[in-house]
């Protein structure tokens, strides 16, 4: 009899304990699910060779970018073989304030060409706790060239502002696979709101891929290809194809590569590149990109 008192009275106050507890309490009795844990630098850079990655810049950063397109190879000596040719360069500042819009300006030579746009990054690659298998990225964009006195059929061919203008808007999907491969789908819509001839088309459609394998701490080998959907035009354009080495060096990200396309920005590169590497019509290029961190100090630092 005593033994049954005495494990009666251990049960009630078992009980009681259990029930003492706060639901807080109860809830953290219950397993807890692990954390997420996002998977950084898919890419190095917001761009690859030509294309956009699916990264945009850290918290208050600025990056400023410039990027260089020599002539074709198939210039022949005397132009030493595009190194004396007209080059294409474009200057950039883009900026993130938070961790998911991206903004920026640029200006082309090539075409005269200035350009804005915007870059949101909607879903980022998670390792663990969130089952997000890819980084999702939107992109968006306008173009002004400011040309003058292009005459086709005997008029000039930009007789408003909205003659200039031409758009591309871009969905990004990207995954790091390992510490060393990783592997982005890029599909894009160029419009263009004024075109060369009546039978060409405004809209081009592209599916584009996009891979970066690192193969030592601070070097690797990236390569871009856009696969144009629709024909838009009579006349003979090429898709972009670019083959290229990065090389950290601290703030310093130093991009060289060999690339099909003269054009730096969507409208251009996706539309109309105009040589191909089967006649060696391809062009060394180079983009080096510098990012600031602004974040302020904290107070008492």
């Amino acid at each position: 009899m005593k033994k049954i008192i005495v494990s009666l009275s251990l049960i009630i106050s078992n009980s009681t304990a259990f029930f003492a507890q706060s639901p807080d309490d109860l809830l953290n009795m219950v397993e807890e699910k692990p954390k997420k844990e996002f998977v950084n630098a898919t890419f190095k850079t917001t761009r690859l060779i030509n294309f956009h990655t699916v990264e945009v810049l850290s918290k208050r950063s600025l990056d400023f970018r410039i990027s260089h397109r020599f002539g074709d190879f198939n210039s022949g000596a005397y132009q030493a073989w595009g190194l004396d040719g007209g080059a294409n360069i474009r200057l950039a500042l883009e900026y993130t304030h938070g961790s998911r819009l991206m903004f920026g300006i640029g200006r082309t030579s090539g075409k005269k060409i200035a350009d804005g746009f915007l870059k949101y990054r909607l879903l980022k690659q998670t390792t663990k706790g969130g089952g997000m298998p890819v980084s999702v990225t939107l992109f968006t964009s306008v173009y002004h060239t400011f040309q003058q006195n292009v005459i086709i059929d005997g008029e000039n061919k930009y007789q408003s502002i909205p003659d200039r203008l031409s758009y591309c808007h871009q969905i990004m999907l990207g995954r790091k696979f390992s510490s060393r491969f990783s592997f982005q789908l890029v599909g894009a819509m160029v419009h263009v709101n004024l075109v060369d001839k009546i039978s060409d088309k405004n809209d081009c459609f592209v599916l584009g891929g996009v891979t970066r394998f690192k193969f030592a701490k601070r070097q690797a080998i990236t390569v871009e290809y856009g696969l144009r959907l629709n024909k838009y035009s009579k006349e003979k354009y090429y898709d972009s194809f670019g083959i290229g080495y990065d090389l950290e060096t601290g703030g310093h990200v130093f991009q060289i590569h060999l690339t099909n396309s003269f054009g730096l920005t969507e409208d251009q590169y996706f539309m109309y590149t105009n040589t191909t590497w089967e006649n060696f019509g391809v062009r060394l290029g180079f983009n080096i990109s510098r990012v600031f961190s602004l974040q302020g100090k904290n107070k008492g630092e």
